[in-house]
């Protein structure tokens, strides 16, 4: 068994977090920018509604790319190590993102506005499709045995900090500028910002070690040649599990992060600042709710922690639209932190999870297919989903229904699942080692 010490183990979790946090704030800027702006910017000969679709259907290629972004790294990340394609992934959304910030729009140079917009968003799609696995893996791989649920939710503290910045970020421009200004250049702001995050992840992510696990079993045994066909080929029913697993928290992350600020504006439920504070807040409350129920994953279990939460998840659907629909930001809070519970309660232990069902020469391909499968079916065009839903139903109940079906398959597929939380990363590869339910 590999183990190394607590400290350093926090220094590689909090590096993790620096990183996933930069690159979540350059992923989630743009769903901000496609629910306020490129609307208008990007697709100005549209209706209101067919530009909406538009602008929320460019923001679903950065998920289409993600599962190519995880092959590519994932190939390279079980052959040469997890920590170059960390760099490597941080690079390419960095320059991705800076220059979404300096594109021309419709006006200026007509049909190859859109059309940039979607090859850049596809760039954002490969790097942080290369980056969730990797970062997962440093912080499981270097946590002690006892402990890989609380430092494998570091990196996945990394979402809502990157969520929770680029809000703040977006709605400290929106309060400052008037709508003229925001829509001619306010909104690039948050993309030209990337460039300073980008040099300070850089730099801590040089800083830290390999992974001991990966080190320890590439010393012994012989690296896959292809390790993505072979994890599809040895590991089927446990990826296409980990992915349905995944589905209802991937897609509510995006519909109440995303979409919601989509619909509540354009029904005049809440000003533009307000849903952008609001949900600033909420990410706020979901950084403490991840390292709790990653460290309760490391007592009780992974699996027990996502069981609870879809199933909650599937009752409070109906009443989470009801009180957004109400127009009061008291209850629209309350409804998204009950919300949040039931996410980060699958959130929170996900690294850890996914990262004991594959053995260490096929780990960073298994859980990477696993999570960009997941992103494209549940996260990538749910905003999509539930414009087209709303708009032909006119009733936010019909959003409320598709949650419910996501969240009953997540809640099937990790009840097919085995528990994890007892099994070893190294001895004899064989993940998991025990079948307790």
């Amino acid at each position: 068994m590999v183990g190394t010490s607590q400290p350093h183990s926090r220094r590689v979790a909090f590096a993790s977090l620096i990183g996933t946090t930069i690159e979540w704030y350059d992923f989630f800027i743009y769903g901000t920018a496609a629910a306020l702006v490129f609307n208008k910017l990007f697709f100005p000969e549209l209706d209101s509604m067919v530009g909406a679709i538009a602008s929320f259907a460019t923001f679903a290629v950065g998920f289409i790319a993600r599962p190519l972004g995880g092959v590519v790294f994932s190939h390279f990340g079980d052959r040469l190590g997890r920590k170059p394609m960390l760099i490597w992934s941080l690079m390419l959304m960095g320059v991705a993102t800076l220059l979404i910030g300096l594109l021309p729009t419709y006006e200026t140079i007509g049909a190859w506005a859109p059309l940039l917009l979607v090859t850049l968003r596809f760039a954002q799609g490969i790097g942080v499709g290369g980056e969730w696995g990797g970062a997962a893996l440093m912080a499981v791989e270097h946590a002690p045995a006892n402990r890989r649920g609380f430092y494998g939710s570091w990196p996945q503290v990394g979402v809502p900090a990157g969520l929770l910045l680029g809000n703040l970020t977006f709605s400290a421009i929106s309060a400052s500028v008037a709508d003229e200004q925001f829509f001619a250049w306010g909104w690039r702001i948050p993309f030209l910002l990337s460039a300073v995050l980008i040099v300070a992840g850089l730099v801590i992510r040089i800083t830290i070690s390999e992974s001991p696990v990966f080190e320890q079993v590439m010393n012994t045994k012989e690296k896959a040649k292809m390790p993505v066909l072979e994890a599809l080929r040895s590991h089927p029913k446990t990826i296409l599990l980990a992915t349905g697993m995944f589905l209802g928290t991937h897609a509510t992350f995006y519909i109440t992060s995303t979409w919601m600020v989509f619909y509540t504006t354009e029904e005049g439920l809440f000003e533009r600042t307000t849903v952008l504070n609001a949900n600033s807040l909420l990410s706020f409350v979901d950084i403490p709710l991840m390292l709790l129920f990653g460290l309760l994953s490391d007592y009780f279990g992974r699996r027990r922690m996502v069981l609870g939460g879809m199933a909650v998840m599937a009752l409070i659907s109906v009443p989470y639209f009801m009180l957004v629909g109400t127009g009061s930001i008291m209850l629209y809070l309350l409804a998204g932190m009950v919300m949040q519970l039931c996410r980060t309660a699958v959130y929170g232990p996900q690294s850890a999870y996914f990262s004991e069902l594959f053995s260490t020469r096929l780990r960073y391909s298994g859980i990477s297919v696993s999570y960009q499968l997941a992103s494209i079916l549940g996260g990538g065009i749910a905003p999509m989903i539930c414009t087209w839903l709303y708009g032909t139903t006119d009733s936010a109940i019909s959003i409320a229904a598709y949650v419910i079906v996501l969240a009953v398959i997540s809640f099937g597929s990790a009840y097919l699942l085995t528990e994890t939380y007892k099994s070893d990363l190294v001895e004899g590869e064989a993940v998991p080692t025990t079948t307790e339910r």
